[in-house]
């Protein structure tokens, strides 16, 4: 029997590119693996199912499998983690001085089910007793106006949800004082510019997001990877194989950031940062596997309840492929 031959692509991280260059396979396998940006390889898995494994956004995943339209299985690699209280961004003259007082205001969105704004209407809710419809929401792209919600939102009527402007995007809205903050991953130029009135709503964001892992054992993931599900179907090897080899992938990843002798990633104190992070968060502080990571995905899956996306609450052996929830011991 040959090796399948399968288009993998994702972001180009660290962690990915033993698999990348071809010092880790996918047993079974011969890969053509695409480094593309994340919103490309969204846009392009959800609408088209281009890719036979791809990076795929967990919030919109968890909405599909909830109402059994996911066109991909789940394997436990989180490509994308990423605390969010560094990535809202409010206007200095509405009187917001913390996160209470977004109840009310409005508040720019990319997309209402990404996973970036999912974690932080969750953190609102949780630490700061805000409900997703106490703030009035607006959606439209961060730079581009046109950008859209993968799958339909299913939200009650009347709920405060909003399209932007025709032509508008949200950094210029946010620079125009046409909402009083946003959320994004990225940032958004209105503020990389200098805007003399847009800050973050936490500029010691880092105190913040170490406190909040303190409190909560909360690692908020963002991505994971995916494979076709008629793949998954035809093939039932293969979503093991697929996380054993981002898993190495990982590991390789790992032991080059911690060689500190000579360092091969251009950051002066690298030593010290990791030091500072293994402290607060453990030695394996980026874990693959769903044990691990139990707390984190039951908060994520209760949030896309409670906020109207998912359509019944998820636990996360439902989330992967059966045959990624435990591993081979010799």
């Amino acid at each position: 029997m040959g090796r399948l031959n399968l288009t993998v692509a994702t972001w180009d991280y660290d962690r990915v590119r033993a698999l990348m260059d071809g010092r880790v396979k996918i047993e079974g396998c011969e890969i053509n693996y695409i480094p593309i940006p994340v919103e490309e390889v969204f846009h392009r898995a959800y609408f088209h199912t281009e890719f036979d494994i791809a990076e795929i956004g967990f919030s919109p995943f968890l909405i599909a499998l909830s109402r059994g339209i996911a066109p991909y299985t789940a394997v436990p690699a989180f490509l994308s983690r990423t605390f969010r209280h560094s990535a809202v961004y409010i206007r200095t003259d509405r009187g917001i001085e913390g996160p209470a007082d977004l109840k009310g205001r409005r508040v720019g969105v990319p997309e209402y089910q990404m996973s970036a704004v999912l974690w932080f209407r969750g953190v609102l809710k949780d630490e700061h007793g805000i409900e997703a419809a106490d703030v009035n929401w607006v959606q439209a792209g961060l730079e581009q106006a046109g950008r859209a919600d993968k799958f339909p939102l299913n939200l009650p009527d009347g709920f405060p949800l909003e399209a932007a402007p025709a032509g508008r995007s949200l950094s210029a809205m946010l620079a125009d004082g046409e909402v009083d903050a946003l959320m994004s991953a990225r940032a958004p130029s209105c503020f990389i510019e200098g805007h003399p009135k847009v800050r973050r709503l936490f500029p010691d964001f880092r105190t913040e997001e170490k406190a909040y892992f303190r409190r909560t054992g909360i690692f908020p993931i963002m991505h994971a990877v995916g494979i076709r599900n008629e793949l998954v179907a035809e093939h039932p090897w293969l979503p093991a194989s697929v996380f054993k080899a981002f898993s190495a992938a990982k590991k390789i990843a790992d032991a080059e950031f911690r060689e500190v002798a000579a360092l091969k990633i251009g950051l002066p104190w690298l030593a010290a940062e990791l030091e500072s992070t293994i402290e607060t968060m453990g030695a394996d502080f980026w874990p693959y596997g769903v044990a691990p990571n139990r707390v984190t995905l039951e908060a994520m899956a209760r949030y896309s309840f409670e906020q109207g996306l998912a359509i019944r609450r998820l636990t996360p052996e439902e989330m992967f492929a059966p045959t990624t929830l435990d591993e081979t011991r010799v």
